[in-house]
């Protein structure tokens, strides 16, 4: 191989290193953030859970 070719390579190689790097970092970000979402959505999902039930529309209201 020609100095040229290999020096080339060597350049796609980095490239590519750095490239996944980068792409490392955003899933991390990305598994936090979701990581959160999910943390919302759970309490969210508790505090319905923990309500009353809706009032039945049939029902007469206490003072009748």
């Amino acid at each position: 191989m020609a100095a040229e070719e290999i020096e080339r390579l060597e350049e796609r190689i980095a490239w590519l290193e750095r490239h996944v790097m980068e792409q490392d970092k955003v899933m991390l970000e990305q598994s936090k953030a979701l990581e959160k979402a999910s943390e919302a959505l759970k309490a969210i999902r508790e505090q319905l859970n923990s309500r009353e039930p809706p009032l039945d529309p049939n029902e007469r209201p206490p003072h009748y």
